[in-house]
Formats: C-alpha cells, sequence, structure tokens
C-alpha cells in the first residue's frame, strides 16, 4: 500500500512540475509573438478613416500627381491619364509617351518608335522592341524613358486604338 501512495505521489509530482514548466515557458513566448489590437504595432481604424484615405487616392491625392482630360486623338494634342484611357491615333500620326507610361495596342498594326538606339519594353512578352519593330496587340508596353512612342504601321489605312496610361502627346 505504501508503495502505491509512493507511485502516486511521485505521478502527481512530475505532473504538477511539467504544467508549471509549460506554463513559465510559455509566458515568454506569448508576449513576443502577439501583437494587441489597438497598440501602435496593430492600430485600430475607423471605416471613415479608411474611406477617407480611399477617397484620396481615387481623386489623384498622390504627390505630385494631377489628372487631366484626353484630346480625343487630334494631332498635337496632349492628355495625362491617372487611369487607363482610350487614344485613337490618326494615320501617319505617332503617339509619343512620357517615361513610366504604359500602353496597350488594341486595334491596328504598331510599330515602335524611339528616338535612340534603345526601344520600349514589352512587359507581356519580357523583351525589348526596337525602333521600326512590330509592336504586338493586347500587350503591355512601358517607356522607360521620354522620346520614346507607338506609330502606326506603314501598312495600316486606319486609326490605331490604345489604351494609355500616363501622359502622353501626337505629333
Amino acid at each position: 500500500m505504501k508503495q502505491r501512495a509512493l507511485k502516486v505521489l511521485t505521478a502527481a509530482v512530475i505532473v504538477t512540475a511539467g504544467v508549471w514548466v509549460g506554463m513559465a515557458m510559455a509566458k515568454p513566448l506569448e508576449a513576443g509573438s502577439a501583437i494587441a489590437p489597438g497598440t501602435i504595432e496593430d492600430p485600430v481604424v475607423t471605416k471613415s478613416y479608411v474611406d477617407e484615405q480611399i477617397a484620396k487616392l481615387s481623386n489623384g491625392g498622390t504627390a505630385g500627381g494631377s489628372t487631366g482630360g484626353s484630346t480625343g486623338g487630334t494631332a498635337g494634342g496632349t492628355g495625362e491619364a491617372s487611369g487607363l484611357e482610350i487614344v485613337e491615333l490618326p494615320v501617319g500620326k505617332t503617339l509619343m509617351i512620357a517615361a513610366g507610361g504604359e500602353a496597350v495596342v488594341r486595334v491596328g498594326k504598331a510599330v515602335a518608335y524611339s528616338s535612340d538606339t534603345n526601344g520600349i519594353s514589352d512587359l507581356t512578352g519580357g523583351i525589348d522592341i526596337k525602333s521600326g519593330k512590330d509592336v504586338p496587340t493586347n500587350h503591355l508596353i512601358w517607356f522607360p524613358r521620354d522620346g520614346r512612342g507607338i506609330m502606326g504601321h506603314p501598312d495600316e489605312t486606319g486609326p490605331l486604338t490604345l489604351m494609355v496610361k500616363g501622359t502622353y502627346t501626337i505629333k
């Protein structure tokens, strides 16, 4: 009987020691990984604050950014788009897009134009398109510097339709 009581007492001490050690070791782990809501690490914001920030972004509230309208594709026109803008490029004209601008040729055959030996970046195809080479339709084209653009293919008889994002001029 003494032996049985000794075994039960030993088991109780071991279980109690295990629980105590587990609790003592878990406290530092909890405090280090859990971030309480409402603290500087995890601030609580209101719906009105989020709505205000979204409104600032949708109204062109970025630093230095302004939006303007398109010229409707007239020769010598300029435009600046905060989003994608549909542009019709007349036959014989060149669409010059400012550095950082983007374009997608939607209708018609187009060729790249560059004032230097470098070209424009076809982000969809992952290639550099040199001046005078065909620009594929439905590919996202990025203009890394000023002095580059898109013009209609010499065989093209109708206007090009493009989606443009950024500042551009038609020459």
